[in-house]
């Protein structure tokens, strides 16, 4: 397909000795950005050796928002130019339509023992479209040296958090550290701001935008609260560029000793434990902050894998997803680079918490996690969010105020579900 090979580099993965003429070339896709050295490519060339089959990787950009993009325009299309997909834990209502239903192609037992949450949410009208790969949650990294130097506790409220980090900001800057930040967070005008704005509005006390009833529900006190604070913090302990950080640019900010706190999924941890960065051995955890009228929310994130309808080789391609998703695949995720597992058994493995000691603190956050309104929402949830991230975005860049930005939003809403989601 002329657009998709345009936007993405294949590059080829021969399966070693055991490849041979009557084996398939499976093309898959093990999320966005660099990720020819981690465990799923390893562990998608281990099965290549032992079923004498081929594997060929598909690059991804690292915005959500980019790849699906790129996944509508494929399947849109019908290609049979890609087998495995890697889709966020947001994509399986968007894309369903095109995926293979998994239930009949996979071992009966491949997913006991794992978060039904998780697995429930990979299921759309009773069809499996997908396989968990990983879970995820939000969570707050604190520079643990920065509190103990400054006697300030974790922060456990958003007023908590803006103090603590305008105060170390204020001392750090005053000692000569110029460069130091208080709080990175993700303000791209993309997915990774709509989660951002819903665990804001959630910990408040707020909807998610769309109640019980599956109405609208944007104009609200906490919403309106929970949005101010959070432009106030672009330009006083965020840095200005936050408007166009995704996860990794807050993550270089914060893994090159630039931040106090930061807001990211459970990959930073084993990243910020390199031998290269600022930061080893200086990094604690803990939940997101709370509001004033709600609780510690974290955002339900995580990567699922999928065959396309329109593979050539769809058995072949749903022995490499069993593969991929398996239990052992989860675990190796796990230790290398803290993928949080959906096999509750490994929060519990001696060599998972020696890797990544705070694994089993996530529990809990996974088991309560927010799951962002895909299920209400559908095909349209697309539309959704952006509407959330581009008028969250103006408040955070002064473009609007918090008010302006919601009654956009609102009518934006109105506008999209007006025959129903």
């Amino acid at each position: 397909m002329r657009g998709w090979g345009a936007c993405a580099l294949a590059l080829a993965l021969v399966g070693g000795q055991a490849a041979n003429a009557e084996g398939v070339t499976i093309r898959f896709t093990c999320g966005g950005g660099d990720v020819s050295d981690t465990p799923c490519v390893r562990a998608a060339q281990e099965w290549a050796e032992l079923t004498g089959n081929r594997v060929q990787l598909v690059s991804m950009p690292f915005s959500g928002t980019e790849q699906l993009a790129l996944y509508q325009q494929l399947l849109g299309s019908r290609s049979p130019d890609i087998d495995v997909m890697t889709i966020d834990s947001v994509w399986p209502g968007v894309l369903g339509d095109h995926l293979v239903d998994l239930a009949g192609h996979l071992p009966a037992d491949l997913t006991d023992g794992q978060f039904p949450r998780v697995v429930d949410n990979n299921i759309v009208e009773g069809r499996m479209v997908a396989l968990p790969a990983f879970a995820d949650v939000s969570i707050l990294y604190y520079r643990e040296d920065l509190l103990e130097k400054y006697d300030r506790p974790v922060p456990e409220t958003w007023d908590e958090l803006t103090e603590t980090a305008a105060y170390i900001q204020r001392e750090e800057r005053a000692a000569g550290n110029r460069g130091m930040w208080g709080y990175a967070f993700q303000g791209r005008s993309y997915e990774g701001l709509t989660v951002n704005a819903l665990e804001w509005l959630l910990s408040e006390g707020g909807s998610n935008y769309i109640d019980a009833d599956g109405r609208v529900d944007v104009l609200s006190a906490p919403a309106e609260r929970a949005l101010t604070r959070a432009a106030g913090w672009v330009g006083t302990i965020s840095p200005p560029g936050t408007l166009n950080y995704t996860e990794e640019e807050a993550r270089a900010v914060f893994q090159n000793g630039n931040a106090v706190f930061m807001r990211n999924w459970s990959y930073a941890w084993a990243l910020g434990q390199n031998a290269n960065s600022a930061v080893r051995g200086k990094i604690g955890v803990t939940l997101m902050p709370r509001g004033e009228g709600g609780g510690h929310v974290s955002g339900l994130g995580g990567w699922g894998l999928a065959v396309s309808r329109y593979s050539r080789h769809p058995e072949q391609a749903a022995s490499l997803v069993a593969h991929l998703g398996g239990y052992e695949a989860q675990k190796r995720a796990a230790i290398e680079r803290s993928a949080m597992p959906t096999f509750e058994a490994l929060y519990d493995d001696p060599e998972v918490l020696a890797a990544v000691p705070f694994m089993a603190e996530l529990r809990e956050p996974l088991a309560n996690a927010m799951p962002r309104p895909a299920s209400e929402t559908r095909t349209l949830y697309p539309r959704f969010t952006t509407a959330v991230f581009s008028r969250t975005h103006r408040a955070l860049s002064g473009e609007s105020t918090a008010d302006e930005a919601l009654q956009g939003l609102n009518r934006d809403l109105l506008r999209i579900s007006r025959r129903g989601w």
